[in-house]
């Protein structure tokens, strides 16, 4: 069901980016962009991950440089009997993250320097189970090759006026309305990626995430503090990339924040009260919550905001180091 869903997806972001090619260049226009959108495609497929964490400009770390951070990704993947990620930290004040990858032999988490600065072990760790969750579900390749795509959508569409406008052979069959199409094109593309890609995959992640780290509140205390977080600290670098909004755990962009038609994720609180709800079942029933991932008993703390993505020439060192 998986591979249909990414089938009709590309089919439709193929279908729309040949649709600004003949906005702007006519038939030929078009057959150009299909023939872009193959090779696109194509790459994408096996790239579209490598793309966007350098678009993020995020660094791997290992265990000797990160080693709770890392700790917490490879215990979790254990509990879920995934294939252990690479793991990325980005250097962003907002806190944040994202998984990406094709599948879970080739997948990567990310999160940011303000993730890891501001959450406590626990809170990183439901995060990352949610992360987990959308490999294992794999909507990572349906997210890293609709953001890729919707990219290249709205790079097009940016051209329009530079080649559609000065078009004196009637390449373009609607002439300069076509162009203003193409154009509005552009600052919708994200959207329509936001609407095609379903967000009850939050939901689903939330609660597959919840199963991973043992305890559905850790993740709902994570969204609380992200949610009003983002709110304050911008991400320029998400700003500039709108299409890869619907990747992150919580919409990184500013103003989005209500659970309409065009938003990239649900409405926080209504996540944070599912998790509510499945935290009180699981006390129901008499579920006792598993030890942190780590097994190994020290108290919970709020990550030290120092020495970690402040420049310098010496590698990361680890958020709880």
């Amino acid at each position: 069901m998986n591979l249909v869903r990414t089938a009709m997806l590309l089919a439709f972001m193929t279908a729309l980016f040949m649709g600004v090619g003949y906005l702007i260049g006519g038939s030929g226009g078009m057959m150009i962009a299909l023939l872009v959108a193959a090779a696109m495609n194509f790459f994408s497929y096996w790239n579209s991950d490598r793309m966007v964490l350098s678009m993020y400009g995020a660094q791997e770390v290992e265990e000797r440089n990160a080693p709770e951070y890392y700790g917490i990704v490879r215990d979790l993947a254990a509990r879920a009997g995934l294939p252990m990620p690479r793991v990325y930290v980005i250097n962003s004040d907002q806190p944040n993250a994202f998984a990406t990858g094709r599948n879970p032999q080739n997948a990567a988490v990310a999160a940011s320097t303000g993730l890891l600065h501001s959450l406590s072990y626990e809170e990183v760790a439901g995060v990352m189970a949610h992360e987990l969750a959308h490999i294992q579900n794999r909507d990572t390749l349906t997210m890293t090759l609709t953001a890729t795509i919707a990219g290249a959508i709205s790079m097009l569409a940016n051209f329009a006026m530079f080649f559609g406008g000065n078009n004196r052979e009637n390449n373009n069959p609607l002439g300069f309305v076509g162009v203003l199409i193409a154009m509005i094109v552009a600052p919708f593309a994200a959207m329509l990626v936001q609407m095609a890609i379903s967000r009850t995959r939050e939901y689903s992640a939330d609660r597959r995430g919840a199963e991973i780290c043992g305890n559905p509140l850790w993740l709902a205390s994570a969204l609380r503090k992200i949610a009003v977080a983002a709110g304050r600290i911008p991400n320029d670098r998400a700003e500039h990339n709108p299409a890869t909004a619907h990747m992150f755990i919580i919409n990184p962009l500013s103003g989005e924040r209500m659970d309409n038609l065009f938003s990239t994720h649900p409405n926080t609180e209504n996540r944070i009260a599912a998790l509510q709800a499945m935290a009180a079942e699981d006390m129901r029933q008499g579920s006792t919550p598993p030890p942190r991932p780590d097994s190994a008993g020290r108290k919970s703390r709020s990550v030290p905001t120092t020495g970690w993505g402040r420049g310098g020439s010496e590698p990361p060192k680890g958020p709880w180091s």
